[in-house]
């Protein structure tokens, strides 16, 4: 592969999860460069990353993963890479795929690649899978278009993209935002992927924090993003 890649992965106490995140990224996609966002842990990320010589950029604060998000972007616009994707730092994403990922952007003109669970596959039924199911409805009422898998944390972003979430403030790495861009005419596609469990630590999202998100996201789509101004 010829493209310069960047995996983005925001860490916020990821101590169990990290050193196996890193080395299934350095033995499925030895080609990509990768940056751990340290997002002002209290465990021992941070130390185990500089530990083992791991490329590091480390918040003094607990900024979300928007905050966290951007500072790696902004990291792929000032060393100009060709795509930048979001890597949970939690062991749920395979960088088996990104090469594939990269070659769908390339062959399809996709400024975004959504690595989903769902595309070739039906969405099981769970209370979580229905505000799924929600968010893909509320894009395709605003958008026309489906996103079968929004609230995937694996997204590839070509260099168009890059620079709108490094520097504007109100572009976070949520399905909002991705319903945004589609509105705008920019083109997001979907490419089937395998996601592991959570094998160690605690997703920050429990039940009750699921159905806020769910709710809230659906809200900014079917609402908010339409004062958002165009980029």
């Amino acid at each position: 592969m010829n493209k310069r890649v960047l995996a983005v992965i925001p860490a916020y106490n990821e101590e169990e999860n990290i050193v196996s995140t890193i080395e299934d990224l350095r033995k499925n996609a030895p080609d990509i460069d990768y940056v751990i966002v340290n997002d002002g842990s209290k465990d021992s990320t941070a130390a185990i990353c500089r530990e083992r010589g791991y490329h590091l950029i480390s918040l003094p604060v607990n900024l979300g993963l928007a905050g966290a998000f951007q500072t790696g972007m902004k990291y792929a616009y000032a060393h100009g890479y060709d795509y930048a994707i979001q890597f949970d730092a939690d062991g749920q994403h395979s960088a088996a795929y990104i090469d594939d990922m990269v070659e769908v952007a390339e062959e399809t003109g996709a400024n975004v690649v959504v690595g989903s669970r769902f595309a070739d596959c039906k969405k099981p039924f769970s209370a979580r899978m229905a505000g799924s199911a929600l968010i893909t409805a509320m894009i395709f009422v605003t958008t026309r278009k489906r996103i079968e898998d929004p609230t995937s944390g694996m997204r590839l972003f070509d260099s168009k993209m890059i620079p709108l979430f490094a520097n504007e403030l109100d572009f976070g790495p949520e399905p909002d935002t991705i319903s945004l861009l589609m509105r705008h005419g920019y083109k997001v596609e979907e490419m089937q992927v395998e996601m592991r469990e959570r094998t160690a630590g605690e997703s920050y999202l429990n039940f009750t924090k699921s159905v806020s998100y769910m709710l809230r996201i659906s809200l900014s789509i079917l609402i908010v993003q339409w004062f958002r101004r165009r980029k």
